[in-house]
């Protein structure tokens, strides 16, 4: 990742927060796709007490995008670049590093593509 498509991400507020919450799954279409079920397990676990990660919920935090607004936001493959490069982090002092291994990587990133709005 280029370090402006990083530096216009931490000051676009992307991030990955950890913690538990409740949030929607995924379309019908993809229900039982095992990577697609990693990913969304992986993003409820460490995500969602900021993120929205389902196609309905609401970001607990204020300067956290919903997941399914991403790829308006950021090319789904810059952010398998961050990841890559080790973790994601965003501009605010309260957003923890997220270190991901590469086939978890795959997942979360399976997972998004599905709930993304046109």
């Amino acid at each position: 990742m280029s370090f402006q498509m990083a530096d216009n991400m931490r000051k676009g507020g992307w991030h990955v927060a950890a913690a538990c919450s409740i949030v929607l799954t995924a379309g019908l279409a993809h229900a039982g796709d095992p990577l697609v079920e990693e990913g969304r397990e992986l993003v409820e676990l460490n995500c969602s007490n900021c993120h929205a990660v389902g196609v309905r919920d609401a970001s607990p935090h204020d300067q956290a995008p919903p997941f399914r607004t991403l790829s308006r936001r950021y090319p789904l493959d810059a952010l398998e670049e961050a990841f890559a490069a080790g973790h994601i982090t965003s501009g605010h002092p309260d957003m923890p590093d997220f270190v991901a291994r590469p086939d978890q990587v795959e997942a979360i990133l399976a997972y998004i593509d599905t709930i993304q709005e046109d």
